[in-house]
C-alpha cells in the first residue's frame, strides 16, 4: 500500500490553505470495531458510535482487510440488493468483481474505484477472481455508503469505474504529503467521480513527521480515517491511528500531521479524508436500503421479495 503513488511528489501541483483559513477544531476521535461482513471477510467499522449529523451525507464506511489470505481463503459477498444510496468500492490492494442483476459490474484492483449508484434498486454481488482464490493474496480496501437525497433515490442505476492512474494526485508544498482526489475537488483540483451529492474524497499518504494542512470547503463536514500508521489531527494535535476516525468541526482547513515514529508494519500514515454537503433530510436506513421514511423501507423490502429489484442470473461468472 499504496498501489497508485509516484515516486517524487514535488513534482506535482501544490495544495495548502491560506494564511488566514479558520482551523477545524476535532470534536472527537472513535476507535472502530472490528467484524465480519459477507462470507467472512474481516471489517473495521470506521463510522460505529459517530451521531449521523456529523456523518451526514455519509452514511457508514467499511475498511476490509489489510488481510494476506492464504489459498482458497479469500471471500466475498452473496447477492444482496441495494436502493437508495451510492457505494463507493476503493480497492487498494488485491482484485474485486463486481456484478449486479442488470447486466452491470466490472473488475476492480490496486488503486481502482467503483462508484455504484444503486438508485432506485438492483441486486449485487462482490467476489475475488477464482485466480485469487487459488493463489491467495493481500486483499485491503475500503466501501463507503453515500446517501442520495430524496429527489435522487429512485433514479436509474449508474456505474462509474474509476482507474487508480485517473486520481488526481496533489503534493503539499514540501512534498511530504501526497494526495489522491478520488472524487469532489480540492483548491481547484477535481477529481474524477461524479457524484450526485456533493462530496470530497481524498487518499493521503503523509511522510514521518510531516504535516499538511489543506482547505476545506466551509459548506462540507469533515472527517479523517486511518488506514495505517499513527499521527495526529487538528492544530491541536489529537492522537490518531490506524482504525479511529476524526469528526471535525466547522472551519475552513483541516490539518493532519504523521507521527515521527510509525508502526512497523507501514512506513507512512494512510488517511482517508471526507467531506460532504449535508442532506439534512429524514433518513430511514435498514440493512441495504436507505429511504426517507418507514413507509419507503417497507416498499424497498415489498419490491425485493417480489423480485422488482432484479434476479440473480443462472450463471454470473465469478
Amino acid at each position: 500500500m499504496p498501489a497508485v503513488t509516484v515516486d517524487n511528489p514535488l513534482t506535482l501541483p501544490k495544495v495548502a490553505a491560506p494564511g488566514d483559513a479558520v482551523a477545524r477544531p476535532v470534536l472527537a476521535v472513535t476507535t472502530a470495531p472490528s467484524g465480519f461482513e459477507g462470507e467472512g471477510f474481516p471489517v473495521r467499522r470506521a463510522f460505529a458510535g459517530i451521531n449521523y449529523q456529523h456523518l451526514d451525507p455519509f452514511i457508514m464506511m467499511d475498511q476490509m482487510g489489510e488481510v494476506e489470505y492464504a489459498a482458497g481463503e479469500p471471500k466475498g459477498t452473496p447477492w444482496h440488493p441495494h436502493r437508495g444510496f451510492e457505494t463507493v468500492t476503493y480497492l487498494i490492494d488485491g482484485t474485486f468483481i463486481h456484478q449486479d442483476s442488470n447486466g452491470g459490474g466490472g473488475t476492480i484492483e490496486n488503486g481502482d474505484t467503483q462508484w455504484m449508484t444503486a438508485g432506485s434498486g438492483l441486486l449485487h454481488i462482490e467476489a475475488p477472481p477464482e485466480s485469487l482464490v487459488m493463489s491467495g493474496g493481500l486483499f485491503h480496501g475500503l466501501q463507503l455508503w453515500v446517501n442520495l437525497p430524496k429527489a435522487d433515490k429512485m433514479m436509474n442505476p449508474r456505474y462509474q469505474d474509476i482507474r487508480g492512474g485517473e486520481v488526481q494526485l496533489l503534493a503539499s508544498p514540501d512534498g511530504g504529503a501526497l494526495l489522491r482526489v478520488i472524487a469532489g475537488e480540492l483548491d481547484g483540483h477535481q477529481g474524477p467521480g461524479i457524484t450526485h451529492t456533493p462530496i470530497t474524497m481524498i487518499h493521503a499518504t503523509v511522510r514521518p513527521g510531516a504535516e499538511v494542512t489543506l482547505p476545506w470547503r466551509e459548506d462540507f463536514n469533515g472527517l479523517a480515517y486511518v488506514l495505517a500508521g499513527r499521527g495526529s489531527v487538528g492544530q491541536e494535535r489529537r492522537p490518531i491511528r490506524l482504525g479511529q476516525t476524526a469528526v471535525f468541526g466547522s472551519g475552513s482547513s483541516l490539518t493532519v500531521r504523521a507521527d515521527e515514529k510509525q508502526d512497523g508494519h507501514t512506513p507512512d500514515l494512510e488517511i482517508v479524508l471526507l467531506g460532504g454537503r449535508p442532506i439534512r433530510e429524514p433518513m430511514a436506513h435498514y440493512g441495504p436500503f436507505v429511504m426517507n421514511s418507514q413507509a419507503e423501507l417497507k416498499q424497498a423490502f415489498e419490491d425485493f421479495q417480489a423480485g422488482r429489484l432484479g434476479t440473480v442470473p443462472a450463471v454470473h461468472g465469478m
